[in-house]
């Protein structure tokens, strides 16, 4: 099936799945220093919700686990501030441009930073309502890698203030955050990318309709470009949701 999207074309047959799952095999991705989310049938007494144990017609089983620290997901502003914001509630369109750029994050003191430069020098002149960033080296490690204390490679203020004055308002990264492990908790590109000035009474001009998505994967054979996104999530009132962005590319009309 195909669609019309402003002056492209879809495809809706080959969706470009970029998220990593949320499994118990030790294969997901973890963060923030979490154990390996559990997946368990339920067990009332003798009984257990697993077809396979020949005592229940269902499966039925429960899911403990961190929506930060467990594969992909996406948060609102909701993530840094004192009073309470919703993913659900802050989050009402799913399709958008995209604009996909690799990035060999530098070295500056001692840290591996994506800074403006190489942003700026990577985006051009595209104005993409979403930005999806694919660190350098691309290894497939990634996919199930446990970033505590390892200080992953993270995003600069001055890169996260060009990236929401060039009008992006959805951020994806496949990287744990945004912002450095150990940082003292000042959340500089988080908080400049939402413009956020005071986690304690959001200022008004704050970018309440934007997001970041953390952890994804995008496979070597994506290539950089332009694409429209589809980003789903599981409608949680809460801060931040697991998230599935599918990506689409762009046929000429």
């Amino acid at each position: 099936m195909k669609l019309s999207f402003e002056n492209y074309i879809i495809d809706l047959s080959k969706p470009i799945d970029i998220s990593l799952p949320i499994t118990t095999d030790g294969k997901n991705p973890i963060a923030w220093y979490q154990n390996q989310p559990e997946i368990e049938p339920v067990k009332m007494g003798d009984w257990i919700g697993k077809v396979s144990e020949g005592k229940s017609s269902t499966n039925f089983n429960n899911i403990f686990f961190n929506p930060h620290a467990h594969g992909t997901h996406t948060e609102c502003l909701g993530h840094i501030t004192k009073d309470f914001y919703s993913i659900n509630q802050t989050l009402k369109q799913f399709f958008f441009t995209a604009e996909l750029i690799s990035i060999q994050p530098e070295i500056y003191e001692g840290d591996l930073v994506i800074t403006k430069d190489l942003v700026e020098k990577a985006m051009g002149s595209k104005t993409p309502k979403a930005l999806i960033i694919r660190t350098l080296p691309n290894l497939d490690s990634k996919r199930h890698l446990n970033y505590s204390n390892t200080n992953p490679p993270y995003l600069s203020e001055e890169a996260a203030v060009f990236i929401r004055e060039k009008g992006v308002e959805h951020l994806m990264i496949d990287l744990p955050s945004v912002d450095k492990e150990h940082d003292e908790g000042k959340l500089v590109a988080h908080k400049a990318f939402w413009k956020v000035k005071n986690v304690n009474e959001v200022n008004s001009d704050a970018r309440f309709n934007a997001t970041i998505t953390e952890l994804i994967f995008v496979p070597d054979e994506v290539l950089d470009g332009s694409y429209l996104l589809n980003l789903q999530m599981v409608s949680f009132e809460n801060d931040a949701s697991p998230s599935k962005p599918i990506l689409y590319s762009l046929e000429n009309n």
